[in-house]
């Protein structure tokens, strides 16, 4: 499992510690503390962690950092949505830049000429799309395509 995105979580909790910067540190520790809780789950399936369950699981780990966000800052704990907000773009740099909206309008196009509902375009897009794009933005564009 040291290899790629771990690899660098790995160098980057030593430069925190290193450096004094807890906040980073805390937050990648939670990370590592998530992918080995994965490896655990996988280990019992005889399934090994590869680089696509690292994004997926850093992806969601940001997700509800997102949404800790929203529920503080509608609460009026602006305080506790800066701190949520810190741990989403910390986790974010791990992250494989996102395509451009542009570039999935295209690969929905594709699809969509083929034919299909939302859920058979949805589910085709999201396999050539996973951990390329938003799905929530996917779907929104999907709704608009189909809709022409």
């Amino acid at each position: 499992m040291e290899e790629g995105l771990l690899f660098k979580i790995n160098q980057d909790i030593k430069k925190a510690l290193k450096g004094g910067d807890f906040f980073s540190l805390g937050v990648l520790r939670m990370v590592m503390a998530s992918l080995k809780n994965l490896e655990i789950e996988n280990r019992g399936k005889g399934k090994e962690v590869g680089e696509e369950d690292v994004i997926t699981l850093l992806k969601r780990e940001q997700k509800k950092r997102r949404e800790a966000a929203e529920a503080f800052l509608n609460g009026g704990r602006n305080d506790l949505a800066e701190k949520e907000t810190k741990e989403a773009e910390i986790i974010l740099a791990y992250l494989p830049k996102e395509m451009e909206r542009k570039e999935i309008e295209e690969m929905i196009l594709k699809v969509v000429k083929k034919g299909g509902d939302f859920g058979v375009v949805m589910k085709e897009v999201m396999k050539e799309l996973k951990g390329k794009a938003d799905g929530k933005l996917v779907a929104e564009i999907i709704k608009e395509k189909l809709e022409k």
